[in-house]
């Protein structure tokens, strides 16, 4: 059996049809990582939603920030929702919506596969989480996500404060410094504060903060870690860290990387949508 980590889809449907055709995806036999940020700007967030619900028996999605975004303008009133850009307003408009929010919401967080032995994250660790830590964390705010609660702490869950993850934090700050980290972070410091502002390319960060995967004195982790999140770092293999967002929604390419003992990179290029949408991160 072959599993495939794919990165940042952002509503690209075709290439993510190109790229399943690439690398011959057999249900029968392999299985998918979505790393999260299906949604949004592609044009066709409607479409690429359903094709992942739909490989679901065959797959594991994390959460990235724009699906907690549009998880977010869900449970907002009908003339809130209709602020979203034209994208995402068809996913909430669309018939099957319920269904797909319902089973977006059940996404977790993190995703770890000892016996394979890799993790999963959308954009993130802090510096001084071990993967048990970090997988503890994400449960945290994956049964606030499923339970009765959870319109609440949608209303409450943007903001870039706390900056740094502190085990002292409680209720909503707790769960909204753990979504930060591991949906929004690039670059932080040896605190592990984040650095919000900074979303080009190592070096052009403010000095005093790190890509994450780079801080000095950070933890080290029992396994390698695929993400995305980070589309300006591109392709990147190095340090326990395998980042596989490539741009696909801004017309860069969109990435398949089969797990194992030598990872290899598959690839399909992906041309500038005419319908894309800017906005969010």
């Amino acid at each position: 059996m072959a599993v495939y980590a794919i990165g940042d889809l952002q509503g690209c449907y075709d290439p993510l049809v190109a790229l399943l055709d690439k690398i011959r995806f057999d249900p029968s036999q392999d299985r998918l990582w979505f790393c999260g940020d299906l949604v949004n700007r592609g044009g066709q967030s409607l479409e690429t939603l359903r094709l992942v619900h739909s490989l679901d028996q065959y797959s594991v999605t994390v959460l990235g920030n724009h699906d907690l975004s549009l998880l977010s303008i869900s449970t907002r009133s009908v003339g809130e929702q209709d602020k979203a850009n034209p994208d995402l307003r068809r996913v909430l408009r669309a018939d099957d919506a319920s269904v797909l929010i319902d089973w977006l919401r059940h996404r977790p967080l993190m995703h770890v596969d000892q016996e394979l032995g890799f993790a999963m994250v959308h954009a993130g660790l802090s510096p001084r989480w071990t993967i048990k830590l970090a997988e503890a964390r994400a449960h945290e705010v994956e049964r606030a996500l499923r339970g009765d609660q959870y319109r609440n702490l949608m209303k409450r869950m943007f903001g870039n404060k706390p900056a740094a993850w502190s085990k002292q934090l409680t209720g909503v700050e707790r769960l909204r410094a753990i979504i930060n980290v591991m949906t929004r972070m690039r670059f932080c410091d040896v605190q592990g504060r984040i650095g919000f502002d900074f979303k080009a390319e190592p070096g052009t960060q403010k000095s005093g903060f790190y890509p994450w995967f780079e801080v000095p004195g950070g933890k080290k982790r029992e396994l390698p870690v695929v993400c995305g999140h980070w589309s300006a770092l591109g392709l990147f293999q190095g340090l326990g860290i395998y980042s596989i967002d490539t741009g696909a929604v801004w017309g860069g390419k969109l990435t398949a990387l089969k797990l194992g003992p030598e990872p290899q990179v598959f690839q399909v290029p992906c041309d500038a949508r005419a319908q894309m949408v800017k906005g969010g991160e």
